[in-house]
C-alpha cells in the first residue's frame, strides 16, 4: 500500500531533508535494505505487489491543507523548504527491487536499493519500509487478527500514564498496517483524555497522523545525518561536525541529539570537548546498547564537565515495551533525569497468531533501510549493539580504529 499522503512519514525525514537541501543539495546517495532476521521469508508475490505499490508512489503529493498545517505547526521548516516539498514527487525509477529465491524457490529474500539525489531519496526509507511490512502481513503471513488492538493500545497507554511516563509513538516504519497504526494512536489519545494530570503523551513521529489528529509531530535527527556528514567530511570529529551543521539550519531549536551512530563512547568524547553546546540541545537520545547503562554514563559525563544533570532530559527509543519503560522511568527518577520514551513496534506491530488463540506471538519484521553511500563514499554505522551496525566490514574496522572504539 502506497502512503496515504506525503506526510505519512516520520518528522525527522522532513527535518533532515531540509538540512540536506541546505548543506548538500547536489550529493548523490545510495540506500540499501537489510532484513536482520536473515532467513528467507518473502515470496515472489510479495515482491511483485511491493513493486506495484512503489510504482504508484509518484501519485503522492502534499495537499494545500497539509502545507498550511506544516507552516503553522512546524515553524522550523522554512518557507523555501515548504515550497520545495509542495512540488516534490517520488521517482519510482530510483528504487530497484529484486527477489532472490531460496533453493526451494518458494520463498526468498528481497534486495532493495534506492539511488539518486540525497535530497530526493531521503524520503523513500520510511514509507517504503511501512509498505513492505504491510504487504508482507497481507500476502505472506496472514495468521493474525486485529481483534483487540484498540483495547491493547488503550491498556498500554493507561499503564504508562498512571506511572507518570512521558512517551510518544514511533511506530511508522515497522507497523502492520496504516489502519492499525491509526487505530493505535486513536486509543492512546482516548487513554490520555481519560487519565489527565499523570503521565504525558507527547505525540507521534508520523507527520500525517499528527496532522489528522491535531497533534504536534515529534522527532529530531536520525543516524543517516551523522553517517552522511562523516562520509563527506571525514570521520574524525564527525559527530560534532554533524551537530554544527544541524545547528546552522535549526539555531535555538530544542532538539534531542542521537548518540550512537559511531558508538556512544565516541559521541561522548566529542561532547566532552564541546561542553558549551550541551545547553543547545534539549537532551540525548539512546537507541542501542544497554539502556540501563546509559543514564549513569550521561550523569558521569555531565559531572566530569561540572554540569548539573538534575532535570536533564533523556529519550529512549530502542525496542521499548511497557515493562522496560517503567523500569527505565524508575532509574531516571532515582538519578534525577527527565525520561521520555519513543515507542514503536510494541505499539504498532504487537500481535498474536489467530490460530493459537493468543498464545503465540506473530513476530514483527526486523527490517531497516540505511544510507550506504554518498557521492561514492561508503557510509557506516557502528552501533552500541553490534547487530545494528551497517556498512562495509573493512570500512567499519577502519572507522573503529580511527575513533578508538575497537
Amino acid at each position: 500500500m502506497m502512503p496515504i499522503s506525503l506526510l505519512d512519514t516520520d518528522l525527522y525525514k522532513l527535518t533532515m531533508q531540509q538540512a540536506v537541501l541546505r548543506h548538500f543539495p547536489d550529493v548523490q546517495a545510495t540506500y540499501r535494505f537489510t532484513h536482520r532476521g536473515k532467513d528467507a521469508i518473502f515470496t515472489r508475490k510479495c515482491v511483485e505487489e511491493l513493486q506495484d505499490a512503489v510504482n504508484g508512489f509518484s501519485q503522492v503529493e502534499l495537499s494545500e491543507p497539509e502545507l498550511e498545517w506544516l507552516r503553522i505547526t512546524c515553524p522550523f521548516l522554512k518557507q523555501s523548504y515548504l515550497a520545495y516539498l509542495s512540488t516534490f514527487r517520488f521517482d519510482p525509477s530510483q528504487v530497484r527491487i529484486t527477489f532472490v529465491p531460496s533453493l526451494t524457490g518458494e520463498t526468498g529474500n528481497i534486495e532493495i536499493e534506492v539511488v539518486g539525489p540525497w535530497r530526493e531519496t531521503i524520503l523513500w526509507e520510511v514509507p517504503l519500509m511501512a509498505c513492505l511490512s504491510e504487504t508482507y502481513y497481507r500476502v505472506v503471513v496472514t495468521d493474525w487478527s486485529d481483534e483487540g488492538q484498540a483495547e491493547t493500545a488503550y491498556s498500554k497507554a493507561q499503564v504508562l500514564l498512571n506511572a507518570g511516563c512521558v512517551f510518544s509513538e514511533f511506530g511508522t516504519r515497522r507497523r502492520r498496517s496504516f489502519l492499525i497504526h491509526d487505530l493505535v494512536l486513536e486509543n492512546i489519545l482516548r487513554a490520555y483524555r481519560d487519565i489527565p494530570n499523570k503521565g504525558k503523551f507527547v505525540g507521534t513521529s508520523n507527520t500525517y497522523l499528527a496532522y489528522k489528529h491535531g497533534l504536534k509531530p515529534v522527532g529530531t535527527i536520525a543516524h543517516e545525518w551523522f553517517m552522511g556528514v562523516a562520509a563527506l567530511k571525514g570521520y574524525k570529529d564527525a559527530n560534532m561536525r554533524a551537530l554544527d551543521l544541524w545547528e546552522e539550519v535549526y539555531p535555538g531549536e530544542p532538539f534531542f541529539a542521537l548518540t550512537d551512530t559511531f558508538t556512544t563512547k565516541a559521541f561522548f568524547q566529542g561532547f566532552a570537548t564541546n561542553p558549551d553546546r550541551i545547553p543547545c540541545w534539549h537532551g540525548l537520545r539512546q537507541d542501542s546498547g544497554d539502556p540501563f547503562a546509559f543514564a549513569p554514563q550521561v550523569q558521569q559525563l555531565y559531572q566530569s564537565l561540572g554540569i548539573d544533570s538534575q532535570g536533564k532530559a533523556i529519550i529512549y527509543s530502542d525496542g521499548l515495551d511497557v515493562t522496560k519503560c517503567l523500569e527505565l522511568q524508575r532509574q531516571c527518577e532515582t538519578l534525577g533525569f527527565q525520561a521520555s520514551f519513543g515507542i514503536g513496534t510494541s505499539l504498532t506491530n504487537d500481535f498474536y497468531t489467530a490460530s493459537s488463540c493468543k498464545s503465540m506471538k506473530s513476530k514483527a519484521l526486523n527490517i531497516v533501510i540505511k544510507l550506504a553511500a554518498v557521492d561514492n563514499q561508503l557510509c557506516v554505522k557502528i552501533s552500541d549493539d553490534p547487530l545494528k551496525s551497517t556498512g562495509d566490514s573493512m570500512m567499519v574496522n577502519k572507522v573503529k580504529e580511527l575513533l578508538n572504539v575497537m
